[in-house]
């Protein structure tokens, strides 16, 4: 038998009487929406949502641009990491809804933006950061190579320390001649 022998349907449901989903299932996404989904935080400010009727306790929002755009795309995810559904934008949310989800957000991608860079020196396959963020003067360690500085857009860099803390540099083109050169040794 041949790759045209077989149709989409086969490929999609395995041949077991159709007791399993597919893949087309599987790779369905749930949207949710206002009208189905209503989001608590608990005193601990451990995050809740009651969606298509059943409530899920303790559950994260993972953003799909989380360095472009924070407000769409957001996938609400169980501490197992099973996906419950994709809020499109949290324009489509009331208020309040946007800002509990809003503050979750910068938690969970908190990275503050650098706005000097003082110095940068490398040894051994390190370097070593002393910078002005918007969070106060840092000091920190990148490894060397692997990815570690990132560029996100032509003119946005992420750079990630060993301890996985992520630090932003929001326009390369407003750094000094100095910084510059001190930070594209390290991409």
């Amino acid at each position: 038998m041949t790759l045209k022998d077989v149709s989409v349907s086969e490929i999609l449901r395995p041949e077991d009487g159709g007791s399993s989903p597919g893949l087309a299932e599987a790779a369905q996404i749930r949207y949710l929406s206002p009208d189905d989904t209503v989001f608590t935080l608990t005193e601990g400010h451990m995050l809740n949502v009651k969606a298509g009727g059943k409530e899920h306790s303790g559950v994260y929002v993972h953003c799909s641009f989380p360095h472009t755009n924070k407000r769409i795309y957001l996938s609400i995810r169980t501490v197992e990491n099973e996906e419950i559904g994709m809020i499109r934008s949290l324009d489509e949310f009331p208020e309040k809804t946007q800002r509990m989800l809003e503050e979750q957000v910068e938690l969970r991608y908190f990275a503050p933006e650098i706005s000097k860079v003082l110095s940068v020196k490398e040894e051994f396959g390190y370097s070593y950061w002393d910078a002005e963020t918007t969070s106060g003067r840092c000091r920190f360690t990148v490894r060397g190579g692997g990815g570690s500085v990132k560029l996100m857009t032509a003119n946005r860099l992420l750079i990630v320390d060993v301890d996985g803390n992520r630090f932003i540099i929001p326009h390369l083109d407003r750094l000094s001649d100095k910084e510059y050169k001190m930070v594209e040794v390290c991409m």
